[in-house]
C-alpha cells in the first residue's frame, strides 16, 4: 500500500489527516506533525521524516506546502496535492512589513520585530523554490495571503494544475468549502494518484 503523507498548515496538526482516509482508501494516510517554524529547520525535520519512506504522495496545506517545497525533492515525492499553498513567501513578508510600516533597513537593524525576521526574509530570497514534482493546486478566490496572479504564475512555472474555488478562502473550513475540497480531492484520488 502506498503512503500518503498529510502536512498541515500553521496551527494545524497531524490529526487532520483523518479527514483524508475515506477519500484515499487505497493509501495508508499518515499525518506529519512537524514542529519547525521556519524553512531551515523544516528542511532538516522534513528530510529526516521522509528519508526512509520511499516515494510518497503528499497533501500539504498553506505553509506546510511552502516548507515541503523547500525541504523535499522529487526523490521523496511522487505527486503533490496542495491546498492554499504559500508560493511567494518573500512577497508575503514584504506585505506584512508594509502593513506594519517596517522598512527593510529597520528590520535588518533590529533582526526581529514581532513575527517578522530579517533572517527569514534573507533565507527565502537566497533559496527560491525549485519544485519539479507533478502537482495539483486548490486555491480560494478570496485567499488573503496569496494573490490569484501569484498562484497562477507559480502554477504555470511548475506545470501544476490549478483549480480556483469561487468565493473560497485561504482556510477551507465552511461546509461549502469542505464539500468543494472533498470533491476536488476525490477527482485526484481516482485520476492521478
Amino acid at each position: 500500500m502506498k503512503n500518503l503523507i498529510y502536512i498541515h498548515g500553521k496551527g494545524g496538526s497531524a490529526a487532520e489527516s483523518e479527514h483524508y482516509r475515506n477519500i484515499f482508501p487505497d493509501f495508508e494516510v499518515i499525518g506529519f506533525d512537524y514542529k519547525a517554524e521556519n524553512p531551515w529547520d523544516a528542511k532538516a525535520e522534513f528530510q529526516k521524516f521522509f528519508n526512509h519512506r520511499g516515494k510518497v504522495v503528499i497533501i500539504a496545506n498553506s505553509i506546510g506546502a511552502f516548507f515541503a517545497m523547500h525541504a523535499l525533492s522529487d526523490k521523496f515525492i511522487e505527486r503533490a496535492i496542495f491546498i492554499s499553498p504559500i508560493v511567494d513567501m518573500e512577497n508575503l513578508i514584504l506585505g506584512m512589513m508594509r502593513q506594519a510600516n517596517i522598512t527593510e533597513e529597520i528590520l535588518r537593524e533590529r533582526r526581529e520585530i514581532e513575527n517578522l525576521s530579517w533572517k527569514y526574509l534573507c533565507y527565502v530570497r537566497e533559496n527560491p523554490i525549485a519544485w519539479n514534482v507533478p502537482t495539483d493546486i486548490l486555491y480560494g478566490e478570496n485567499d488573503a495571503l496569496t494573490s490569484l496572479e501569484t498562484i497562477t504564475a507559480f502554477s504555470k512555472k511548475i506545470g501544476a494544475t490549478l483549480t480556483v474555488m469561487a468565493g473560497g478562502e485561504h482556510w477551507f473550513h465552511t461546509p461549502e468549502q469542505m464539500a468543494f475540497l472533498d470533491n476536488w480531492l476525490r477527482q485526484r484520488s481516482v485520476k492521478k494518484c
